[in-house]
Formats: structure tokens, sequence, C-alpha cells
């Protein structure tokens, strides 16, 4: 759509209300640059540019094979490949340290634990006891903090623990059992530095190492450490999309990873001397509205708090246009998904912003540091500046709403607790329904947003229509939940789009084809449902009729996430390469030799019907090895 006003036009988007409410708008978004971004480096799509140190940057080319230290192709991508893999580590297992922070501080001062069933899970998994639940608490908290702050030669204790034993059994095969969390980050920036290692084999098996501390420790503990805090996702339907803001209340939208954070906050919002304020400013109360990913967990979680939690407006590339509103009145940022775009929009309409981790710290954005001990001071001093911001900014601001946006029932709340559950405490009915042909298998598309891949989440939801066309059943966490949820595809009326086998089971069980378990962390909840899947059958998770796809990944983080998936021995689908094509030896390891390794593979397509041919193709080859 073209946009008079910049002189361009807005990218494709599969969400076409949202996508025509972007181009409308009187402020500019991501998706008005994504024109002027359109010509890329073919040096750095390929990876083969470093710029590591003053003789650079070097770039590989037919005439120059090598960069002036001598580096190859094959170094320089795979040495960018294990920094953008290390950074991504960094960030999950920045998220997880905090939470167990979190969860320890609250159990020394014995606070409120919402989530006692996951404890008992806990404390039976990490073989951790107690006298009660507050000691159960503290001392997993602090075996996590132990293990992530071991040195990287000492190799963490949790691992095996949590890991189904079969694929832990091939980590120490190949050498890749990793050390202290935080440790590894640092080791990966160390050997991928200046004139250091320049073997590319060894830094590609140094990428599944992270990818394994990621997975155990920033996906899936980080999940079950927060269900301790925060309580565990109940089955049940909610509004999503821009439907969600109502103007009545003072608005503060979330952006982040990093729920345990703003949790006093939130509860102090439902006090009735807070909501007097509220009342006395003009505002019938507070809202928190969902963005992000931090938004897809408060989703989950929504059952616990519907007091004031609104719901879950949409992802990362759809922020812009929720502030775009008008009728948000603060931003609350800690983590990452936070676009620097939204820094104009929001001096533009005046909305407060805060950052409570600096991480995350945007330029014209108040940064106040959360501090566990100082919590509730800070709780009262972030709610009288939304205040005084909320009396300031509304008479000046006109409201540009998108009432119908999005549904009112998608499923959410979905977990590996709760799915089990719903399916009567055993995962046999899915796997008959598997064995006998009604599930041909199962696709875990999981990741981020983009605006490449076609566009606006385009290659994410065609390629989810494709595959529910297929009778395969869609798994999804991660920003691009909040782009398939928003476009329909999460509520139960979905099922007419999934072939006739999955579609008369949906009818059945009252669900749609795609199914939500909540913010990218939550990849870690889709390994603990295929690890559970794979002990119940007997087989290795290599063997299941099970793909993964990151269809539109965008960050480093879906590069660290990626190394859990082909650890696991996943096949792992992305519409576009992650800048290693430079390289005959990476391309070779990631999409052939990894099968022999781990039993995973990378292969790329950005066509959705081509690309739900090709994993569809790989689910049937796997059920044929299963002989159904």
């Amino acid at each position: 759509m073209f946009d008079s006003r910049y002189g361009c036009s807005t990218c494709p988007s599969a969400d076409t209300a949202l996508g025509k409410f972007i181009a409308n708008l009187p402020v500019e978004t991501s998706h008005h640059r994504v024109e002027s971004q359109e010509t890329k480096c073919g040096f750095g799509l390929q990876g083969v540019c470093c710029r590591l140190c003053a003789n650079g940057p070097c770039r590989i080319t037919p005439e120059a094979p090598r960069g002036i230290c001598g580096a190859s192709a094959d170094v320089m991508v795979t040495r960018n490949l294990l920094r953008a893999v290390a950074a991504g580590s960094g960030c999950y297992i920045h998220v997880v340290e905090n939470t167990a922070l979190n969860l320890k501080h609250t159990a020394l001062e014995k606070g409120r634990l919402m989530g006692l069933g996951t404890l008992e899970r806990l404390c039976q998994k990490l073989g951790v006891t107690g006298g009660d639940n507050h000691e159960k608490a503290l001392n997993v908290a602090e075996a996590v903090l132990k293990d992530l702050h071991k040195q990287e030669y000492e190799k963490m204790e949790l691992v095996e623990k949590i890991a189904y034993a079969p694929r832990f059994k091939k980590w120490q095969e190949l050498g890749i059992l990793p050390g202290g969390a935080k440790a590894e980050v640092f080791k990966g920036v160390v050997k991928s530095s200046t004139n250091l290692n320049s073997d590319p084999v060894n830094m590609l098996l140094n990428c599944l190492k992270l990818g394994i501390s990621t997975g155990i420790y920033g996906l899936t503990l980080t999940n079950l450490l927060n269900d301790v805090l925060l309580g565990e996702p109940e089955i049940r339907q909610a509004p999503v999309g821009l439907r969600v803001i109502d103007p009545d209340y003072i608005n503060i939208m979330v952006t982040g990873h990093q729920h345990t954070m703003f949790v006093h906050l939130q509860d102090r919002l439902t006090q009735e001397d807070v909501l007097a304020k509220a009342r006395a400013a003009g505002a019938k109360g507070f809202k928190i509205v969902g963005c992000t990913c931090v938004g897809q967990d408060l989703q989950l979680r929504g059952a616990h708090y519907t007091d004031i939690f609104t719901g879950h407006a949409g992802n990362n590339y759809a922020s812009e246009a929720i502030l775009a509103t008008g009728a948000i009145d603060a931003v609350l940022s800690e983590f990452n998904c936070t676009l620097p775009g939204i820094e104009s929009i929001c001096d533009t309409l005046h909305i407060k912003q805060i950052c409570l981790d600096d991480v995350a710290k945007k330029a014209n954005a108040e940064h106040i540091p959360f501090d566990f001990a100082n919590r509730k001071g800070q709780s009262d001093l972030i709610i009288d500046k939304i205040i005084d911001s909320y009396k300031e900014r509304r008479p000046k601001v006109h409201m540009n709403l998108l009432p119908d946006h999005g549904n009112d029932n998608t499923l959410t709340g979905i977990s590996e607790v709760s799915l089990k559950k719903f399916l009567g405490d055993t995962w046999q009915p899915l796997i008959d329904r598997i064995v006998g042909g009604e599930i041909k298998g199962v696709a875990a598309v999981v990741g981020c947003s983009s605006l490449v891949s076609g566009g606006y989440d385009v290659l994410t939801v065609g390629l989810v229509k494709e595959l529910i066309a297929k009778d395969i059943l869609v798994l999804t966490a991660g920003c691009s939940s909040g782009g398939i949820e928003n476009c329909g595809l999460m509520v139960p009326d979905a099922a007419e789009l999934a072939g006739p086998h999955l579609k008369a089971v949906c009818k059945k069980l009252g669900i749609p084809p795609v199914l939500n378990f909540g913010p990218c962390l939550a990849i870690g909840r889709l390994e603990l449902v295929v690890t559970e899947l794979a002990e119940a059958i007997g087989i290795d998770i290599p063997q299941l009729p099970l793909v993964l796809s990151a269809p539109q990944w965008l960050e480093e983080q879906a590069l660290a996430d990626g190394c859990f998936g082909l650890a696991l021995g996943l096949p792992i689908h992305l519409g576009l390469p992650p800048f290693v094509t430079g390289s005959k030896v990476a391309t070779k390891v990631l999409c052939e030799d990894m099968k022999t390794l781990t039993g995973g593979h990378v292969l790329i397509n950005s066509d959705a019907r081509q690309s739900a041919q090709m994993l569809e193709g790989i689910i049937l080859e796997k059920r044929k090895e299963l002989h159904i």
C-alpha cells in the first residue's frame, strides 16, 4: 500500500486490517521504512564481511578469497555465526538469571508462590528438597543460579536432570555438553575474536553447545520458574488484537520477556487506593495491554489476571500501531522486541516511557531499574508518573482506534501441563491420532515476526495455513504467535481451514488446528512436550514425525533457539538463511552433515506452499520409518 506522506509503500501484511490501518497512520513506522532498506549488502547476506580488526572491513570475493589476515569465507562465516549465537544465548541467560534471582528473593521473604504444582515438578526433576515450599523454592533458585555461574570448564549439573536421556548421551558423545552458561557466552565471544579460532567445524559445534545451555536454561527453566512465581497456564478463550484497548482506562503497554519484573506493580494497580487515584484522574482504572513476548506470557496466564490484563494486542511489529491508537498512556519495557521506532511515536503522542532494565533502555525513556527490595516504593513511583502523564496527554491526543481488529475467542493458556490435562492426563490420545493418521504429524512454527520473507507475517501465516490443510497439527510460540492469532487461526472455527482428518479431530475436541504455547521462551515448553512424547513412545526425539520452522526468524536469539533445535535432532525450516551461504563448509554441515551428528538439519525456503510440501515430506518419511 502506498503512503503519499512518506513517499513509499508499506510492506505487505498477512494481517490485512492492520496493514490498512498502518498505511493510513499519521506517524512513520517500520512498515514504512522497509522500502528504503530494500537494497541489501550482498556480502552481509552471505556472512563474508569481517570488521573485527583495523585491517578491515574485509570482504570475500572470487578475486579476494581471503581477508588480509588470511581468514577464508568459511572462517568469517562461522566466526560471525558463533558470535551471533553467543549474543543470542546471552540474552536468554540474562532473563533466566533475573527470574531465578526474583524467585530466590521471593522465597527468602516468604512471598507469594502461585505455582506449587510446578514447584513440586522442579524439585523432583532437580533432586531438590526443603522443609516447606519457600525453602524448596529457594533451593530450586539456588540450584539454577549455581549452574549458571559455573566456569566454562565445569559442566552444568541440571542438563542431565532435565534433558531427555538419549539426547544427553548424544551430546556427551559429541563433546558438546555445556559448562556454566554465562561462561559459555564469554567463551563464544572470545573464540570468535580476531586471530583466534580458525576451525569452522569447531565453531559450529560450539554453537550447538550454546544452543543446549540456551534451551535448557534460558527457555525450559525460565518457563518453569515463571510458573512457580506467576501461576500455571490454564486453557481458556481470550480476546486478541487492537480491540483489547479500552480508552476509558489508563493503559500501560508492556514489552519484553521478564514478567517477574513488574508482577508487584501489576498487583498494585488493582488495589483500591490506586484505583481511587485513577478515578480521580478521570479513568475507570488501569489496564495492562500485552505486546511482544511478555504480553504472550501474560495471556498464557491470563486466567490469574483477569482484573488487570486486557489482552494481547500484537507482536513486535504491531507495537507501533498499538501506540498510534493514542489510547496507550505508558510503555513499560524490560527486554527486547522493544523497537527503537516506538521512541518517535511516544514523543509525538506524549506517551510516557519507563525502562525497568537498562539492557532495554530507550533514548528518551526514564530508567527506573527494577530493585526487588524496593519494589513497593518503585511501583508507587511508577504509578504516580503514569497518572501524571495520563492527565497531561489525554486532552491533547486524538483517539485512532481499531476496535474490530482481532477476535474475542483465541484459545490460549496451553502448556505441556494444561494440554496433557486436557487430553486426560496422558499423551496417548495424541499419540493414537498420530499413529492412526488423523493427525499426520506435528509442526512447531515458532520464533519472531519480521517484515521480510514476503512481508509482515506473510510467510508465517501462509505456511501455517498450508500445514494445517495437510492434516498437520501446528504448535506455536513467540512473536509469530501474535500474528497467527490476530489472523484468526487460533479460534475454534479455524478448524474449517484444516484438512479433513485434522478438521474432524479439532471439531470433536473443540480446539483450533493451531495451538499457542505463548512467548518465544515457550519453545522450552515445546521441548518438554516433545521429550514426553518420545519417552511415551520409547524412541529418540529425531524419530518423531515432528518438524520445526522459524519461517520469519529475526534476531540473534532465534539463532540460539535454532542451535537448540539442531541439538535436539530436529529438522529446522527457515524462510531466509542465517547469513552463512558464503561458506561451503557451514552450509554443508548445517544442511547435510548435521543429520549424522545430531539427527537435525537446516532447510531454507521462502515459499509457503513449497515449504509445507518439504516439511510434509519429512513427516511422511519419519512415519514410514516408524511403520505407521
